[in-house]
């Protein structure tokens, strides 16, 4: 009876002191992909608004989210920059009318 005690201590720290770690090896890996910005990156912020990093400061980054209009933002919004096979990855949009069957019209049109 007298080890339960610690031993529940122990079952309790363990778990954290691995989250604790976890959590720190994310933050320096955040911290070090913000360090290494460079102009020409494309860039996800925080918000989720995409953009090309244009300028670069100690603690801000400008971006081009749109031909000709550039916004500045703290480093710290930058949540990820975006590979170049995502960036090139775009797949055209077709504007080809989509054939249905008369069984899915007539259960579209009668469903209520």
């Amino acid at each position: 009876m007298d080890f339960l005690f610690p031993l529940l201590i122990l079952a309790l720290l363990v778990p954290m002191f691995f989250g604790i770690r976890k959590q720190k090896r994310e933050a320096e890996k955040v911290s070090s992909m913000q360090e290494g910005l460079k102009v020409g990156d494309q860039v996800i912020t925080t918000s989720g608004l995409y953009g090309t990093v244009v300028d670069l400061d100690e603690s801000t980054v400008d971006l081009e989210i749109a031909e000709d209009v550039v916004t500045t933002w703290l480093r710290q919004a930058i949540r990820e920059v975006r590979a170049e096979e995502q960036v090139t990855d775009e797949t055209p949009v077709t504007d080809a009318p989509v054939e249905e069957a008369p069984e899915q019209t007539e259960t579209r049109l009668t469903k209520d």
